[in-house]
């Protein structure tokens, strides 16, 4: 139906950057009021968030939660990871331990999902640990250079003209 309406709107010419919404209310007479307060709770009752969390926020959705506890220092790498696999987690540093350990809260149904992204993740993290440190190599490299013999350079100007 909303392509119907865009097309419409294309050929009478008008802008298509309006957005077409269904909304279905349940009232024994449709009044101008009971059309605002659909509306306004549509638009105030759809703020649902997604990705990064508070536990607070993942507990109002009303599923049981699992966490897992990682170690690693760059756990928010792992942010990226997790949205392109959509899932909804929580972390909590517990600094109560040297080094700090993070505990990662996720929805319990999205279990499988969570154990194929950590996966991935996980892959990526050992892919960059076994790269040699561009710095490292760059460090290497101006030793070296540092440690060669340095020509002497000769300022001479001929000009072909001679007295």
């Amino acid at each position: 139906m909303q392509d119907e309406i865009n097309e419409r709107m294309v050929q009478q010419g008008t802008q298509v950057g309006m957005k077409v919404i269904a909304l279905s209310v349940r009232a024994g007479k449709m009044t101008g009021e009971a059309l605002k307060k659909a509306m306004l709770e549509f638009l105030n009752g759809n703020k649902t968030v997604q990705g990064e969390q508070t536990i607070a926020q993942l507990m109002k959705q009303n599923t049981g939660l699992t966490n897992i506890e990682v170690t690693d220092g760059n756990i928010k790498s792992f942010e990226r990871t997790a949205k392109k696999y959509g899932i909804d987690f929580a972390l909590k540093k517990d600094a109560t331990q040297s080094p700090p350990k993070y505990l990662v809260f996720f929805k319990a149904r999205d279990v499988d999902v969570m154990t194929a992204a950590f996966k991935e993740y996980s892959a990526k993290e050992m892919v960059k640990s076994k790269k040699p440190s561009i710095r490292k190599t760059l460090a290497k490299a101006l030793a070296k250079v540092r440690g060669q013999k340095q020509r002497e350079r000769a300022k001479t100007k001929d000009r072909g003209q001679e007295l």
